[in-house]
């Protein structure tokens, strides 16, 4: 009986050492994914709504109590020149909401990525289709009407060098046909290159510098411009101003 035993447990131990042995799990990769965060500036100052003060171009002293843009069709070019576009759309940035400045791209490409370019504003295919949802709600207070279309930025506050009664200025720059088009393309080159692979997040902090409505090519006087809200020729020259408010300040990528 021990010697029967004794041979089955032999023969355990054998089937067990024969055993295929579990192939090991491959590593756990997530896809990449890239996020524009913009910073609104004043200069080389944070901007900070209703209680800071500060001074354009033309000498004059300002605060701001609303500052709103939309960013659109956007498209980021890699180091060997090929492209990816963000078809996820329209996205509307608002000072007061710390959540707007954070746009995550999904689905990214892999590569090395060296400049990116977008669009202030809505373009006109957008324009021309009514009131919509998303950020193009007309509930954000973006929306004039179908003939008009979207306001593509926003600037309010006020300034003792304003004629108005309360001393407010009221920037709504819209436009987006003919001679009143005031749609800008915006193309910004990377100080090092955003290198997008698996299960890494890359950050390219945008700032966005408000002095730049007030200066290039156009000094503005808040006297003179205390208000454009029906498009013309005092937001094509706004908007020519603010053409350049954008920098890239930092490109940064982390392995999750």
């Amino acid at each position: 009986m021990k010697k029967f035993v004794g041979v089955l447990l032999l023969i355990v131990l054998f089937s067990m050492g024969c055993r295929k042995k579990d192939d090991p799990k491959p590593p756990v990769t997530n896809p990449p994914s890239l996020s524009l965060s913009f910073k609104n500036m004043v200069g080389s100052d944070t901007l900070t709504l209703e209680t800071a003060s500060y001074k354009n171009a033309h000498g004059d002293t300002f605060n701001v109590s609303m500052y709103k843009y939309y960013i659109s069709n956007i498209v980021l070019t890699k180091e060997d020149g090929t492209t990816f576009t963000d078809t996820n759309g329209y996205y509307l940035v608002d000072a007061e909401k710390p959540l707007s400045r954070e746009i995550k791209i999904n689905n990214i490409a892999s590569g090395s990525y060296t400049k990116i370019q977008f669009l202030v504003g809505v373009d006109s295919i957008r324009n021309v289709s009514g009131a919509q949802t998303g950020a193009l709600d007309p509930f954000y207070g973006m929306f004039w009407d179908w003939n008009s279309g979207y306001i593509m930025a926003k600037l309010e506050g006020t300034s003792p060098q304003s004629p108005n009664v309360s001393k407010q200025f009221v920037y709504h720059i819209g436009g987006f046909n003919g001679p009143d088009n005031v749609l800008k393309t915006v193309e910004l080159s990377f100080p090092n290159k955003a290198v997008v692979v698996s299960s890494s997040h890359t950050v390219i902090q945008i700032n966005s510098d408000i002095l730049e409505w007030f200066k290039t090519p156009s000094t503005v006087s808040i006297f003179n411009f205390p208000g454009a809200m029906n498009g013309g020729k005092p937001a094509r020259t706004l908007s020519d101003n603010y053409a350049d408010m954008f920098t890239v300040q930092s490109v940064t990528t982390t392995i999750e």
